[in-house]
């Protein structure tokens, strides 16, 4: 096998696994969803109104339009990433802007979670949303492990 064919199979390689480990650290560090817990508190343990229901469902249909086009654009993120990687075959302004990129669309996912989060929160109760704070703060701060 040639020098550049060796090199050629080699910088494919790293340009996959650049892309597989962008997206593995992308699900794992920011989950693309409101934690199970929050979505079982909300849907099934606290006792929702038949007006508080219709307002959730209505807040979670326009929310999994916007996770479902942010969670596109990160997969679109590292796409570039193993596009620049195999092209500058180094940390160079390709990569630079794929990164960027990629924290850009997970930052947004993050901030429009939270959002979400606090829109669901003005639906309920005050002793609803007493639950849903304990059940975040429990949340955000469990051991991942």
């Amino acid at each position: 096998m040639t020098r550049s064919a060796r090199q050629l199979i080699a910088t494919g390689l790293i340009a996959l696994a650049a892309g597989l480990v962008g997206a593995f650290a992308g699900g794992r560090m920011f989950d693309r969803a409101p934690p199970p817990a929050l979505h079982q508190l909300v849907h099934h343990d606290l006792v929702l109104n038949a007006a508080q229901r219709a307002r959730i469902d209505a807040l979670e249909s326009t929310f999994a339009v916007r996770k479902r086009l942010l969670e596109l654009d990160m997969r679109s993120a590292n796409a570039e990433l193993a596009a620049a990687i195999q092209s500058e075959r180094g940390y160079g302004p390709k990569v630079t802007a794929a990164v960027d990129h990629f924290h850009a669309a997970m930052g947004q996912l993050q901030k429009e979670t939270i959002e979400h989060v606090f829109a669901m929160r003005a639906v309920l109760t005050p002793a609803q949303a007493a639950t849903l704070d304990r059940t975040v703060v429990k949340a955000l701060t469990a051991d991942p492990t």
